[in-house]
């Protein structure tokens, strides 16, 4: 009886654990519901020590800190984000999201919708690899950003280079620029 009780003990007391611990649809949706509220703190509870970030050949590894420069980039922009469908697959889930900026609109792709591989180690998200951008008009999105970075080297050069710093001061600098071009007579 003394076992039986036991066993019965750990069995509700692992049950009680696992019910605590998130799903990988719960943690990706806590994931981007934290990048709409602006609140780091709680994305650096949902990734790993080292998260990877792929866009085609681009492979980015950030660490926390590294990863919180590229959130305060982001947040420049006034971008939100809206899931739109989340699929698991095997050790990876699928994740459909719009989202909207001030950058997206400028380059003429806003919303713009994107598939998403989300990979995880240890119950937190390792790796995001972007995928499809369905309906997304690469060569507009490339001829706008085009125009702009020409029309800041020549008008304001001390603006120039904005295009490649992502950091805080990256993303104030680009908002700049378009404000600048957009206001040009």
């Amino acid at each position: 009886m003394k076992n039986t009780l036991s066993i019965l003990f750990l069995l509700l007391l692992s049950a009680s654990c696992n019910q605590n611990k998130p799903t990988r649809q719960e943690v990706i949706t806590k994931y981007y519901q934290a990048f709409e509220e602006g609140d780091y703190q709680k994305i650096k509870a949902l990734i790993n020590d080292t998260l990877t970030l792929t866009s085609g050949d681009y492979v980015t590894p950030y660490t926390h800190e590294s990863f919180y420069e590229f959130f305060k980039w982001d947040s420049i922009f006034k971008t939100s984000y809206a899931i739109v469908q989340l699929d698991e697959a095997d050790h990876e889930v699928i994740v459909k999201v719009t989202s909207e900026s001030v950058r997206y609109r400028f380059l003429k792709n806003n919303p713009l919708t994107c598939q998403f591989t989300i990979s995880f180690d240890s119950g937190k998200i390792s790796k995001i690899e972007s995928g499809e951008c369905p309906g997304t008009d690469w060569d507009i999105w490339q001829k706008e950003r085009d125009s702009l970075v020409s029309w800041i080297q020549q008008k304001h050069p001390r603006l120039d280079g904005f295009i490649y710093d992502m950091t805080m001061v990256g993303a104030i600098n680009y908002v700049k620029a378009i404000e600048l071009y957009e206001a040009k007579p």
